[in-house]
């Protein structure tokens, strides 16, 4: 029994688990109650939250969770429940060559794992993984979406000068090709021109997801006065979503600011996390990448919802984006602490907030777990 939590309104709530999921959503009020019935505290384990919030299992929908890939790999239960984060969805460190193994780990971890295939059977296992046409293999990626069908949530395509070298649009139009031969939507990843941003946008449709959205690359969504491109909005019509993947590069203050300024986003908040931003920085945790959204200024209920709710639902998983009777729980609890905090962008801009988001525990497939609290 999770005892002494609050919603995100406010209203006061008890969380009963038993064999892994949510029994009962209990108002201790005594008023119009969430759930019916008395509150029977015999022989059930008491974890007393003090009045945290609580919220639907934090979602990172952009990690990198294969150790193995040096560097841009990570343990997946140190960016997992370590920090609060209940579901991490790895972001394409795998290939259809290594892909069994991140699916092996992802059994022995707390962290509930959930991963983008990279369109390049080599991964991440070289930094130009689709300068080469040759490792874009179709039938490999076939093989591995019906052998994985529960761990692959879409394909992963990163189009970016340093990546794709003299191959240039033509990853994506395959992309484009193994969405529709798969029924998978792809995550792209923006940076350096050239492929030119304008010609990325045009090969996405509904429901794929554009990472790095918030970049200060010459090659971004925003033209020079901070106003969305044209692409851009023609992109956000078509039902193209926004993901912020933080990272070590990819996010500038300046470009967020003028995002919500002309009201473009929020979808998804995700770290782009592995070992080394997380250890020194910018990235350090998800929490720490929502604290610089309540720092722009949107609520804590869109903050929220954008690792949770909003999350779930582009998943196709919305159980894990509610807390609700029958499902199986997993469940975030954290404080928003009032204290001086500096926050960092990928261009080591500071800005000074005077709160941020601190993860106490979490609830994985029904095991709690406390957090250990990181910057």
């Amino acid at each position: 029994m999770l005892r002494n939590l609050k919603l995100l309104d406010g209203s006061p709530v008890d969380i009963e688990i038993a064999e892994g999921r949510i029994s009962r959503v209990i108002d201790p009020s005594g008023g119009a109650g969430i759930a019916d019935g008395p509150l029977d505290r015999e022989g059930v384990r008491e974890i007393e939250c003090g009045g945290a919030y609580v919220s639907s299992g934090w979602i990172d929908m952009h990690v990198h969770a294969f150790p193995a890939f040096d560097p841009y790999g990570d343990e997946i239960d140190e960016i997992g429940v370590k920090q609060g984060v209940a579901t991490i969805v790895d972001a394409g460190s795998c290939g259809a060559d290594r892909i069994g193994e991140l699916a092996a780990s992802g059994g022995s971890a707390k962290t509930n794992l959930l991963a983008f295939l990279n369109i390049s059977r080599i991964g991440l296992s070289r930094i130009d993984e689709l300068s080469q046409l040759a490792w874009l293999d179709g039938e490999r990626v076939g093989e591995a979406v019906a052998r994985y069908p529960d761990l692959i949530v879409g394909l992963k395509a990163r189009i970016s000068r340093s990546v794709v070298g003299d191959s240039g649009i033509a990853p994506l139009r395959i992309a484009r090709e193994l969405s529709t031969a798969t029924g998978l939507p792809l995550m792209v990843h923006i940076g350096s021109a050239p492929p030119a941003i304008e010609e990325v946008l045009a090969h996405l449709r509904e429901g794929d997801i554009v990472t790095h959205y918030l970049n200060g690359k010459p090659n971004n969504l925003f033209d020079a006065e901070g106003r969305p491109i044209p692409a851009l909005l023609d992109a956000l019509d078509r039902g193209v979503r926004l993901d912020v993947g933080h990272g070590t590069a990819s996010f500038s203050f300046k470009v967020a600011e003028a995002a919500k300024r002309h009201g473009i986003g929020l979808h998804t908040i995700s770290s782009d996390i592995y070992r080394g931003n997380r250890l020194n920085g910018p990235v350090h945790s998800l929490a720490n990448v929502m604290s610089k959204f309540l720092y722009l200024g949107y609520s804590l209920q869109e903050v929220v919802a954008a690792v949770a709710s909003t999350a779930a639902q582009w998943l196709r998983r919305p159980e894990l984006g509610r807390i609700q009777a029958g499902d199986r729980a997993h469940l975030t609890i954290f404080e928003v602490s009032e204290e001086s905090v500096s926050l960092l962008d990928s261009e080591g801009i500071e800005r000074r907030a005077n709160q941020r988001i601190v993860p106490r525990g979490v609830v994985a497939n029904g095991e709690f777990m406390a957090c250990e609290v990181r910057a």
